[in-house]
């Protein structure tokens, strides 16, 4: 039976989720499975929509989740004390570390204990990926399927491509609302498709604060899936468009990102202390999150709205599969740029079997991992 969890329950459950929550999008979203339907907090088919409208919108994945929930449980209320908590403890980690970056010139063991953490990250995604997959797709074989499909683009194409989550929606429809039972197809599908929309936002070209903005909002408006998505597009902006940070720079930028707590793409709030100092770092964090809150409030209306609907089930059904089946795509992707040698392997099968076998708190594993990196690396 559902029960009606107080506001300051949800708040303290997603600050504790922003400041232990190690692995990325993938694992954070699992871990709101993991917690949040035994407690019967939410539902399954609560989490399903949530998991399916975060994928099908841009912007990161788990902060988006993150403020669903608080939204559809607490309304605006909610979604906004959530999704300040669940961002701000990364936040304050990620500031530390810029700030010592800057005085000490670069961060020469980020690298070794990212060598370390990387194979256990990766363990990580690809437990939570197992969980989605059986909950989301379960024993219908047409969504494994789109499933097995979506996973192997994603691979190929080294991308989650946001336009498969529309097309598995749209199959989805047909198979559990087929057209014969349609009494306005073309409103139902022109809603679906008018949630992909979003205006765009030109860059500005005046201070740097304003060019931060504009970049960042940019980035969580059009940039689809998980925090893996969001670097190429970093990469093009920050390195090679607008020279705000050099390569080296960039991947310790990312390196920051995986190793803290948290949304990945808070990489953003190191890229703007690095260009623009404590005020960067507030308008570039702020910008990525921004498209992510106002599409929670007014799309998430809609999805709250019509969640009985069979075309809209159906379409969550089909988009769900797809977005467990990139999630896949995207561990593998993941594990080729994090299992590089023999050493690393080994970390990432132990840490593996540890995790399958017995109740190890993550950020456990992650620091003795981390440990491990410093001395082998």
């Amino acid at each position: 039976m559902l029960i009606q969890v107080g506001l300051w329950e949800l708040v303290c459950y997603f600050l504790r989720l922003g400041a232990f929550g190690f692995g990325g999008p993938i694992a954070l979203a699992g871990y709101m499975q993991r917690d949040l339907i035994p407690r019967n907090w939410i539902t399954e088919e609560e989490y399903r929509q949530g998991l399916a409208f975060s994928q099908m919108m841009p912007g990161p994945l788990a902060a988006q989740l993150a403020m669903w929930i608080g939204f559809i449980r607490h309304g605006v209320v909610g979604a906004s004390l959530v999704g300040i908590v669940f961002i701000l403890p990364t936040f304050l980690i990620v500031l530390v570390i810029s700030a010592l970056y800057v005085a000490y010139h670069g961060l020469p063991v980020v690298q070794a204990l990212f060598y370390g953490i990387g194979p256990v990250i990766i363990a990580i995604v690809a437990l939570s990926a197992v969980r989605l997959a059986r909950t989301t797709v379960g024993t219908d074989r047409r969504m494994w399927v789109i499933f097995a499909v979506v996973a192997l683009i994603t691979v190929v194409a080294r991308a989650e491509i946001a336009l498969l989550f529309v097309i598995a929606g749209l199959i989805g429809i047909i198979l559990y609302h087929p057209p014969k039972n349609w009494q306005h197809p073309g409103n139902i599908i022109s809603s679906l498709l008018g949630i992909q929309t979003a205006p765009g936002i030109s860059t500005l070209s005046a201070p740097v604060l304003l060019g931060l903005g504009a970049f960042f909002i940019k980035a969580g408006a059009f940039t689809f899936g998980s925090g893996l998505a969001i670097v190429p597009f970093l990469h093009q902006g920050v390195v090679l468009q607008h020279h705000w940070l050099s390569e080296r720079e960039f991947l310790d930028a990312v390196a920051v990102g995986i190793i803290t707590p948290g949304p990945v793409v808070i990489t953003a709030a190191f890229v703007g202390y690095l260009v623009a100092g404590f005020w960067g770092s507030c308008i570039a964090a702020g910008g990525v999150f921004l498209p992510v809150y106002l599409f929670v409030l007014f799309i998430g209306r809609y999805i709250v709205r019509y969640r009985d609907n069979p075309a809209l089930k159906g379409f969550v059904k089909g988009a769900t599969s797809a977005a467990s089946g990139a999630i896949a795509g995207a561990a593998v992707i993941l594990a080729q740029g994090s299992i590089i040698d023999i050493k690393t392997a080994i970390i990432g099968i132990v840490s593996l079997l540890v995790l399958w076998r017995f109740k190890v708190p993550e950020p456990l594993l992650i620091g003795l991992a981390a440990v491990a990196g410093v001395f082998l690396h």
